[in-house]
């Protein structure tokens, strides 16, 4: 019981990151209703800007409380929030945008993102090499969780934390303002929303926005998880989309809680099978949901 427990708490945390971009993938979606094959990349992009702040600048600074990084992380997640939510407004508006006006079909629109991704992989591995790198090396010690056996990381309490308050954010955004009323009525009809007043050009670029702030916060919290490697997020790319159709297309929350169901089930399963074969066990619960819910567990808003 205890190793499945751990095995939970560890997939709780793998959750939280993949939560996090499925949120911004979905987002994206539910807005533009094509497939972004770049979110993945772009995740990596945001750890690789990160890094470059806290140690190729040298910011980071002394450790905060017990987490392995300092005040410089905090900085680096607002710089590249800001950045990542530019680019991908500035690649909407000099791809994607084009594309909509000569009113390619989705398959077009989802090959063209993948040249995106291909591109920012390229110039990333160019600029800082194919090399894994650490935000601070050496090893972290986990501390017991309220007294048992089960450990957890300083770093990956930080994680979880992290997505609770972003998560937090989304919904009074969406559901609290009037740009997240516009984006939810965009969603549901464009060309009614048009009529109505909406500026859909301005949705669609408040969207890649968050949709790049969300990226940028889930690629540092996968650094700080695991280790600054070019193709991490590329190969979260499938858990994400997964956890999208999971949770339902089009619903942030519902890809929040289809994360956790992929990591969790994915972590907890290597305790009665080989870890070679997990990655394959969120696409078999995949498999089955479209059988007997094709719209995913909270319906989808597609």
């Amino acid at each position: 019981m205890e190793e499945i427990l751990q095995l939970t708490v560890f997939g709780i945390v793998i959750g939280s990151i993949i939560g996090l971009g499925s949120m911004g993938l979905t987002l994206s979606y539910g807005i533009t209703k094509f497939a972004n094959f770049a979110h993945g990349d772009i995740m990596s992009l945001a750890m690789y800007i990160a890094y470059f702040i806290v140690v190729d600048i040298g910011v980071m600074g002394p450790t905060v409380f017990a987490l392995s990084f300092g005040w410089g992380m905090f900085l680096a997640i607002a710089v590249t929030i800001i950045l990542l939510a530019i680019f991908s407004v500035v690649v909407d508006k000099l791809i994607y945008k084009k594309l909509r006006r000569d009113r390619s079909n989705i398959v077009t629109m989802a090959i063209a993102s993948l040249g995106v991704g291909i591109i920012i992989r390229a110039a990333v591995t160019m600029f800082w090499g194919p090399y894994a790198r650490l935000y601070v090396p050496g090893i972290h010690e986990a501390v017991p969780i309220a007294g048992s056996n089960i450990l957890i990381k300083p770093d990956q309490i930080f994680i979880i934390g992290v997505t609770i308050v972003v998560t937090l954010i989304m919904y009074y955004l969406l559901y609290h303002t009037k740009l997240g009323k516009a984006m939810r009525a965009t969603a549901d009809n464009p060309d009614l929303a048009a009529v109505s007043g909406i500026n859909i050009n301005n949705i669609l670029a408040y969207t890649w926005a968050i949709t790049g702030a969300l990226t940028a916060v889930a690629g540092i919290m996968l650094g700080i998880q695991a280790q600054v490697y070019i193709n991490l997020g590329f190969n979260l790319l499938l858990p994400m989309f997964a956890a999208v159709i999971l949770g339902g297309i089009g619903n942030p929350w519902g890809a929040l809680i289809g994360g956790f169901i992929v990591a969790i089930s994915s972590e907890v399963s290597t305790a009665w099978i080989a870890t070679g074969y997990k990655p394959a066990v969120p696409f078999v619960i995949l498999i089955i949901m479209l059988i007997v819910r094709p719209r995913g567990i909270f319906g989808s808003n597609i």
